[in-house]
């Protein structure tokens, strides 16, 4: 630790060195205590934190006792939860039936290799099935099963066609948030690899199925939030906010390895909240501001944990100054080369908040740079979105945007750079003590067109 502190400072020179307060938080971040954190949440035990699951009620238990731990009150309205209801759609295994024949082999598929949701009762006795993996005309679907076997978007497949089946790994309930209409949609997939090899291989393939109308039932999941209550009588009662989401993509149907574990994304930001949370409460006093950490449920779902703190905040949206989420700030070896002692944001020009990062990043040999490609593009990919959507500075902080094992089962707690992380933990607090400060809070870039509708929204709050 010291080696390394002397040489941040003969780097960047005798004018921007550390405070005393600064080097006292930033010895509290420990490498060994992020790789056992995340050794227990991106376990086997915890089967990939899908939500709503077992798994992601024991890790936000597992994030509250951290909290609790470290000292934060409780911010939720149930002790450390911010407890919401969600909506699961799931298949109605009652007489479910589906058989694929093609080039004289006949495969049954089992219910748990599917996931068919539908509104009404689905009889198909010895239909056509064809896969696709670009768009097709309605001529083409008429009257038949479509399996896309295609990447990226999903087609506008043509309402002829009498069901759209899509190949994937996991077959997963529908969830959807009350609260957000027009969210609730069909979806159906299959799993199996034999159905998806046999029918690119033939052309005279036909199913019958028989699926009854999804069934549907409420869950309650968990934003799990601490309070470190500021010390200073004026600006105790003004807010910064460090987030992650807590939860991955549950388990596939099919494998010898079933499991999402979701180390980096994002038990790697998981760990880290509660790993600077825990130095930042150490200080005597305590930063001038109030600091309000935040793990979220369902971002896998699109943001649906941190939209739904927007429309609930457990602290006045107007009195939140700034909110810095982390993402993937576990690997180093992104697809691009390896990213050591960097680190990036989302939006980079969007607003203030990034000139904070930077000069922190030069206090503790961290280069915050901007990912040309990738820094605006992926914006609304996390659960800062919900965040800058009504008005609040709101930025992600990686480190690797894309990596081996993404959305993969090999995502796995060996894997992470800990030292490194740490690093980049260490730069993270210091911003959050100078965000916690009396200095003036960082405002949305009016002159970045992309940043006006949220520079916009922040002047609805005040």
């Amino acid at each position: 630790m010291f080696v390394w502190l002397m040489a941040a400072t003969l780097a960047f020179g005798a004018h921007e060195t550390l405070t005393p307060e600064m080097d006292a938080v930033i010895r509290h971040i420990s490498a060994d205590d992020l790789r056992g954190n995340l050794s227990f949440l991106s376990s086997d035990l915890l089967e990939g934190r899908a939500t709503p699951s077992r798994g992601l009620d024991l890790a936000a238990e597992f994030i509250a006792s951290r909290f609790r731990a470290a000292g934060l009150e409780p911010a939720g309205g149930d002790g450390y939860f911010q407890a919401a209801t969600l909506t699961v759609r799931q298949q109605n295994p009652a007489g479910f039936e589906m058989t694929v024949t093609s080039g004289g082999q006949t495969i049954h598929v089992a219910p748990e290799q599917t996931s068919i949701l539908v509104d009404k009762t689905i009889a198909l006795e010895d239909v056509p099935i064809m896969a696709a993996d670009r768009e097709i005309s309605a001529g083409q679907a008429r009257g038949k099963v479509i399996l896309w076997t295609g990447r990226g978007r999903r087609p506008q497949v043509p309402e002829s066609a009498a069901l759209v089946l899509f190949a994937s790994e996991s077959a997963r309930p529908m969830v959807f948030d009350p609260e957000a209409p027009g969210r609730r949609r069909s979806f159906s997939t299959i799993v199996s690899p034999e159905v998806v090899a046999l029918l690119k291989n033939t052309k005279d393939a036909r199913v019958t199925l028989h699926v009854e109308p999804a069934l549907e039932r409420p869950a309650k999941v968990r934003n799990v939030a601490g309070i470190l209550r500021g010390s200073d009588p004026a600006l105790k009662d003004t807010y910064v906010m460090l987030t992650a989401h807590y939860d991955h993509l549950g388990t596939r149907a099919l494998g010898e390895d079933r499991i999402y574990n979701g180390a980096n994304d994002d038990g790697s930001g998981t760990v880290s909240v509660i790993e600077i949370a825990s130095a930042l409460a150490s200080m005597n006093p305590h930063p001038q501001r109030s600091i309000l950490f935040v793990t979220f449920f369902g971002e896998e779902l699109g943001l649906v944990g941190s939209r739904y703190y927007g429309r609930h905040p457990l602290e006045p949206l107007a009195k939140t100054i700034a909110d810095l989420n982390l993402e993937q700030v576990g690997r180093t070896d992104d697809t691009e080369g390896p990213e050591v002692g960097t680190a990036t944001l989302t939006g980079f020009d969007f607003s203030g908040l990034t000139k904070v990062l930077i000069a922190a990043g030069k206090l503790t040999g961290i280069k915050v740079y901007k990912n040309e490609q990738a820094s605006d593009a992926y914006f609304a990919r996390s659960d800062n979105q919900a965040l800058a959507d009504v008005g609040v500075p709101a930025h992600t902080l990686c480190v690797a945007f894309d990596y081996p094992d993404y959305h993969a089962v090999g995502d796995e707690w060996p894997k992470v750079d800990y030292p490194n992380m740490a690093k980049v933990d260490r730069m993270v607090a210091v911003g959050l003590m100078r965000l916690a400060s009396d200095e003036a809070p960082p405002k949305w870039n009016e002159s970045n067109p992309a940043a006006r509708k949220y520079a916009e929204a922040a002047k609805k709050l005040k």
